[in-house]
This record gives C-alpha cells, sequence and structure tokens, in this order.
C-alpha cells in the first residue's frame, strides 16, 4: 500500500489480484504486499471489475464513489484508489473482513 494526502484526504493505492468466477465473492486474504479478492461475475465486459469494487466497497465500510479501479482492468492484477481512509484504516478494516 502507498499513500498520498490530497487536500480532500487521503488517497491510498492497493496491489490486488483477483480470481472472477469463484463460487462465492470476498476478501480472501494477503499474497504478500497484494490483495486476494474472489468474485463471482465473469471476466467479461466489465462485470468482475465492477464486483471487484463492491466488494472492496463492503470491507472497507465506504461508499462506491471512494474505490476505484485505476489499472489492469483487463488483467487480474489491478491497482485500486481508496479515498478517504489512511492505510492502517485500510489494514484493520481488511483484517476484519477476512476474519
Amino acid at each position: 500500500m502507498s499513500t498520498t494526502t490530497t487536500p480532500s484526504g487521503h488517497v491510498t493505492t492497493l496491489k490486488i489480484k483477483v480470481v472472477p468466477g469463484a463460487s462465492r465473492s470476498g476478501v480472501s486474504g494477503w499474497l504478500g504486499d497484494t490483495l486476494k479478492i474472489r468474485v463471482a461475475a465473469p471476466p467479461e465486459k466489465g462485470k468482475a471489475n465492477q464486483a471487484v469494487e463492491a466488494v472492496l466497497c463492503q470491507a472497507l465500510k465506504l461508499a462506491s464513489r471512494d474505490v476505484r479501479i485505476v489499472r489492469g482492468k483487463t488483467s487480474p492484477n489491478k491497482i485500486c484508489e481508496v479515498y478517504g481512509l489512511s492505510p492502517s484504516e485500510i489494514q484493520q478494516r481488511l483484517d476484519a473482513a477476512i476474519g
């Protein structure tokens, strides 16, 4: 995770590995510094990307406008930006979502 502070708050980037077409959607855990997310949606027409953003929003308890994929839209390896949370807050919320 890396973070930048802007006048509107924190912007943190996350490396994500996506597993589309899974039996259920959710945050699986960490693979080093990369977050693994499973989504039931297929990897076609942006459906898996939308599902990834939704899973992250739910896990981080954020509005949909606060999470977006900025790189890797056609790849299983993605970079997401999270607005409004520090890296430590993101880590705590993701650890709670992982269980």
